[in-house]
């Protein structure tokens, strides 16, 4: 059954509203290297901006909130854009989970987590978090939170993310409606979204989906914008990065209405 959780900004149990007043410096964007960007004048009022760190990692302005997605690695990454209101975790998995990262984050901010995480939280970790259960809904702030489920449905990658373990999120603030898919295939849940004005979409093997269905389910389910992230994987049992490019050129074919933005999430290479 679906529920709702409504969090006060001024009495919360085991979970930290923050004022934004709190924060002593504000945010500095990055200019972060990509491979195409939005000049300021083009981007929608209440868009999100996005700042890749590495893989899953990434830091997310929208209004006077900074948003931690999956923070592993050094805080050194992180620190230019300030300290966290949120972080949003998605799964257990050590590319979107360190205990070791969580706890090196300084400043008051609260944990949006799916079950699985929690339990592996220590003490004080778990008093920042609130779990958040697929399908379930957080309204913190201005934000409206939904956890959508997100797992492999091919036979083979069953294994890496069953369902009901980890959440992607749809989040809205005045109407704009952001997705983060998560590890995940291009799920019947994934397809049904509606009115997304920006997606995150992951692609990669063996561990998520390949090119051909994350361009499938953008399509589906049609976004205004995508922005590919998450795409390093395996291949003949050596790293590789999956080929955004052929992503834009597969969505551009079928809908060229939806807008591929492709960023630098691995500067080191």
């Amino acid at each position: 059954m679906k529920k709702t959780i409504i969090l006060c900004a001024v009495v919360l149990l085991n979970f930290a509203c923050v004022d934004s007043n709190k924060k002593q410096n504000e945010a500095k964007a990055k200019d972060s290297t990509s491979v195409e960007t939005t000049p300021k004048e083009e981007m929608e009022k209440d868009e999100p901006k996005i700042h890749p760190i590495s893989h899953a990692s990434f830091v997310m302005e929208w209004g006077d909130k900074i948003w931690y997605n999956d923070p592993v690695g050094s805080v050194e990454a992180y620190a230019e854009y300030g300290n966290p209101d949120v972080v949003i975790i998605s799964d257990i998995h050590g590319d979107h989970f360190s205990v070791e990262t969580l706890q090196a984050l300084e400043g008051e901010f609260s944990i949006i987590t799916p079950q699985a995480v929690f339990d592996e939280m220590p003490d004080e970790l778990q008093k920042k978090s609130v779990v958040l259960n697929n399908d379930d809904d957080l309204i913190w702030e201005a934000f409206e939170i939904t956890a959508i489920p997100m797992y492999n449905v091919t036979e083979e990658r069953l294994k890496y993310h069953t369902k009901g373990r980890g959440n992607g999120y749809v989040i809205e603030k005045d109407e704009f409606r952001l997705y983060i898919s998560g590890d995940t295939e291009n799920t019947d849940e994934m397809e049904a979204l509606q009115d997304i004005d920006l997606a995150l979409v992951c692609m990669n093997l063996p561990y998520t989906m390949t090119i051909q269905q994350a361009a499938e389910g953008v399509i589906t389910f049609a976004p205004k914008k995508v922005i590919p992230y998450h795409y390093r994987g395996m291949k003949d049992g050596e790293s590789h990065m999956y080929d955004t490019q052929l992503f834009e050129r597969l969505v551009s074919m079928e809908a060229p209405e939806i807008k591929v933005k492709r960023l630098n999430w691995y500067p080191e290479n």
